[in-house]
């Protein structure tokens, strides 16, 4: 799908950037491996420093998963573990801008990231798409960050290291209503790392029900019962 300006032409840019860092990422990772002891649950500082610009974006088809899973669920609040430079977000607070377009009321996507110069380029693209006030980005710890998300939570995505995804989810968890909807990136790629995440998950005592969708890397879509 296709926004109109000036959200649309952000997104075809910031898309195109991340795409751009692909090779230098594979490459990256390529050479880790090779050097033996790769372990995706440790973000070492060689990593932390490599990966300090780069944009990791959610893929355009997941996002626009996630956007129209929010119109469904005319989701109001919406809470996203893993902001980095913003581009999901955009989606989201699109998905809850139009869902206020139609319905009044007042809504908010609450992200959360913990590197200041990924949050402050975040806000500009906010900014320039117009959806700042949207938008209720908190700096720091998820661990701390997302200890109070207030009311009720229609929709969650968690686009973050591999270890925080069950911690995230644990906070959140108890402002869900039912039949929100949880997202989490390359759940099959590294299966192994989101073991913890897939223990919660598929407990039957979580009143959760979840599935991998099919795309590059897996997309797990959990929805709370």
């Amino acid at each position: 799908m296709r926004f109109d300006p000036p959200l649309g032409p952000l997104l075809d840019r910031l898309h195109a950037e991340s795409e751009a860092q692909n090779p230098a990422l594979g490459s990256y990772f390529a050479e880790r491996a090779r050097e033996g002891g790769l372990d995706p649950r440790v973000f070492d500082e060689r990593t932390h420093r490599f990966m300090a610009d780069k944009l990791v974006a959610l893929d355009r088809d997941k996002a626009t998963l996630c956007y129209q899973l929010c119109r469904a669920l005319r989701a109001r609040r919406v809470v996203e573990a893993g902001t980095s430079f913003g581009v999901s977000t955009l989606y989201l607070a699109a998905a809850v801008r139009d869902n206020l377009r139609e319905d009044g009321g007042r809504g908010v996507v609450i992200g959360t990231e913990h590197e200041p110069a990924k949050a402050a380029r975040a806000r500009a693209h906010f900014a320039e798409a117009g959806l700042a006030h949207l938008v209720d980005l908190r700096e720091g710890d998820l661990r701390e960050t997302l200890k109070d998300v207030d009311g009720a939570v229609d929709f969650v995505l968690l686009d973050i290291w591999t270890p925080m995804a069950r911690p995230a989810l644990e906070l959140v968890a108890p402002r869900l209503r039912r039949g929100a909807v949880v997202v989490a990136d390359n759940t099959a790629a590294f299966r192994d790392a989101y073991e913890e995440y897939f223990e919660l998950v598929n407990d039957p005592a979580s009143g959760f029900t979840t599935q991998t969708l099919p795309y590059e890397g897996g997309l797990e879509l959990t929805v709370r019962g």
